[in-house]
Formats: C-alpha cells, structure tokens, sequence
C-alpha cells in the first residue's frame, strides 16, 4: 500500500499533484518541459504507475504531458536493445508497465496535450481520452529503430479502431489527426488546449464523487478485456520485438 506523501517526489518525469476530493494528475515531463522518453524513464513509469495503483487514497487518475506534446520524443540513453540481459529489463518493464496501468483500479482519464507518437498503448488503456486540436496519434520510432511494434500498440490500436484500419495504422506509419481519432473511436473529445485540463477535472470531480466501491470496481469491470488482451499477448509481441532488435544488432556490426 503506497501513500501520497511516500511517492509524490521520488520520480523525476511526473509531476504529481493531487485534489482533496482524491483526483491525482500526473503530467509527463523532462526538466520541467516536453516529456524525453528514454531507458530512464522507461523504468521509472513502472514504478510510477505501480505507487499510484497501490494508493487506496486515489480516486480518479488523470495522465497529461507537458509543453507542446504528449510524448513525441524518444532518446536511445539507458536502452540496450542489442544484449540478452539488455533487452530482458526492457521485456520485463514493457509487460509490467502494461499491467500496473490496468491495475490502477480506479478512473483513469488521458489529457492529450499534443503529439503521441510514442508510447499511445497508455492512453488507450484509459477509460476517458480527451484531446486538443494539436493532438495527433502515429506509432512512429519502432520502424524508425528497425524493430517490431510490439509493445502493446500492436494489440490496443486494431482493439480500438478496428482490425484492418489498425495494421494499416501500424504498418504504414499512418497520422491520424484529433478529428479522425475521435471519429474512429480513440478520443472522446476534442477542446481547447487552454480547456483541456479543467475539462478532464471537471469529469474527474463527478467520478470522484461516486462511492469509492463503485467506481473502482466499474474500472474493473470496463477494463477486463484489455486485461486478458494485454496478459495474453504482450510478452509474445516483446519477444518478435526483440528478435527484430537482435537483427539490427547483427546488421549494424557487420556494417561497422
């Protein structure tokens, strides 16, 4: 069991702050600005999500990033894609980060800021996803890096959007912009960025305002089959990701 005061300063990219009434935002970020993602942060947000499911104090969970993006930044620091026991930390945290988001067992809210085109498979696992006309959505650093999407993006977009719109999505590349993805089902709204966070608290406070068994257990009870998506099939995509890596390894030394 985590309490606010033990966690609310330990992770150096999530600015955390939370509402009498038991509404926890946690806003992404690096140095203040635009989140960085890298291999640090990577297995920081296990944890993260980790101390905030375990918090009995937290009654809805609102994730937003900082400056202009969500998450469209990814650096190679603190990864090693290309060693056995390099890519073992990076499977084991891709499956956990995963389930520590699905058992943050209460209300879960995405406040897209901006971009995605990292790591969406988080905003897919939230109950309620609010956007601004800035956000976009793509899956753009595995084919960039040469690797398999399958860190759980490969399950959740043709879950979400349908199958065929969602390996055309992957394979292609594709951007989808705030108006398409509400649309086709991965928004539920589109504000002004100037509104985004008071929209995604005004919500928040209704559903803080439920008996606590009751949202929790409505959270459960919304997030069952992405349990089951995700239990059983991240570890195998992780895997085909990893193999894909170990190739690129080989190339990249044969090259050099």
């Amino acid at each position: 069991m985590s309490r606010f005061e033990a966690y609310r300063d330990s992770f150096p990219n999530a600015r955390l702050t939370r509402t009498q009434s038991g509404v926890l935002e946690v806003a992404l970020h690096t140095a203040g600005g635009k989140l960085v993602f890298d291999g640090h942060t990577h297995e920081q947000f296990v944890e993260l999500f980790h101390a905030i499911g375990s918090d009995p104090d937290n009654r809805v969970v609102i994730l937003t990033g900082s400056g202009d993006a969500f998450m469209d930044t990814i650096s190679p620091e603190g990864f090693d894609f290309f060693s056995p026991r390099g890519y073992d930390k990076i499977f084991r945290e891709g499956k956990k980060v995963l389930m520590n988001i699905l058992d943050i067992e209460v209300p879960f809210i995405a406040a897209l800021n901006g971009p995605v085109l990292l790591h969406s498979e988080y905003a897919l696992l939230a109950d309620i996803v609010l956007a601004t006309p800035a956000t976009t959505f793509q899956d753009k650093p595995h084919f960039d890096f040469g690797i398999v999407p399958g860190d759980g993006v490969n399950l959740l977009w043709p879950e979400v959007i349908g199958s065929v719109r969602g390996r055309y999505f992957i394979l292609t590349r594709q951007i989808l912009d705030a108006g398409t993805a509400k649309d086709w089902g991965v928004v539920n709204e589109v504000v002004p960025a100037d509104r985004l966070l008071a929209r995604a608290h005004e919500i928040a406070e209704d559903l803080a305002a439920l008996p606590p068994l009751t949202s929790r257990y409505t959270r459960i009870a919304l997030t069952q089959k992405l349990r089951r998506i995700v239990d059983e099939g991240a570890g195998y995509g992780l895997a085909l990701e990893g193999i894909s890596a170990a190739e690129v390894a080989r190339s990249m030394a044969s090259a050099g």
